[in-house]
């Protein structure tokens, strides 16, 4: 399928890198990429995939817009309060892109419904605010060996990593079991600069365009992580575990399961 006229003006910035071309461009525009949350980190990764020409982009957030939300959720107006996330998502994104179908999934990523859904889409971007859902996509992804681009935010703090099954370690390889939900520190308890989901939603989403045009070095093995008061970038090796109960030697993870939720898990130290 060969770009339209439309298209290749607005695309024209892509194209002409050598790396990309009207050939990448048109991987994009093939890509199928499912974001699990609407919220601070799937907002940037959202805008920037349409704006891209990825064609499908799938939401699954079962929230509607708070007024909280504006501070760092880019994707919602102060019309929006009140309504479905995963709808105002996909008018938003629509308005953007028209090229770009988007999916809206009001309903929360289960045991039961996530297998369904994550089948029609190539890669899952991980823009969850809690544990519970993020082990339950990496165990997915690992068992349908689908690329998963996980990325967390706290205060100032915020980390990346990139999982293809397979090729390095997954997610539970690096933090192995969701901690206990009265141990982990939330957003509403501790706060967050606004612009920070923006930072590692933009990372992710740079690593999917990557995935989807094959070049580049991914994050995979490597833990991304970015102070924003010292504006500091760091990576840490991330080894493959070969006791990992989802991607290890031995799986022992024999089924998907639902874990308690605690929301925005990630702790700084």
């Amino acid at each position: 399928m060969s770009l339209n006229d439309d298209q290749i003006v607005r695309y024209s910035r892509h194209i002409i890198l050598p790396e990309v071309g009207p050939g990448g461009q048109k991987k994009i525009n093939n890509g199928r990429a499912l974001l699990i949350g609407g919220g601070g980190l799937g907002s940037p990764v959202a805008y920037y995939l349409a704006a891209a020409g990825v064609g499908t982009i799938g939401i699954i957030d079962d929230d509607v817009v708070d007024l909280s939300n504006l501070q760092r959720q880019i994707l919602y107006f102060t019309a929006d309060v009140g309504k479905s996330k995963a709808v105002s998502a996909k008018e938003r994104l629509t308005a953007l892109n028209p090229d770009c179908q988007v999916v809206a999934y009001q309903e929360r990523l289960t045991a039961s419904n996530i297998m369904r859904i994550i089948g029609d889409y190539d890669v899952v971007v991980d823009g969850t605010d809690n544990f519970a859902t993020r082990f339950l996509a990496n165990d997915a992804c690992v068992i349908t060996k689908k690329p998963f681009f996980h990325g967390a935010v706290l205060r100032f703090f915020g980390q990346a990593l990139t999982v293809l099954p397979g090729k390095g370690p997954c997610y539970r390889c690096a933090f192995q079991i969701p901690p206990p939900p009265s141990i982990v520190q939330t957003c509403a308890q501790t706060g967050i600069l606004g612009v920070l989901p923006g930072t590692i939603g933009l990372i992710q989403a740079t690593e999917v365009l990557k995935y989807f045009l094959e070049i580049g070095d991914l994050l995979v093995g490597k833990l991304l992580t970015y102070n924003a008061l010292a504006m500091e970038f760091s990576k840490t090796e991330i080894r493959k575990n070969p006791d990992c109960p989802a991607c290890g030697i031995n799986p022992a993870l024999l089924k998907l399961v639902d874990y308690e939720q605690q929301v925005c898990d990630l702790k700084t130290r």
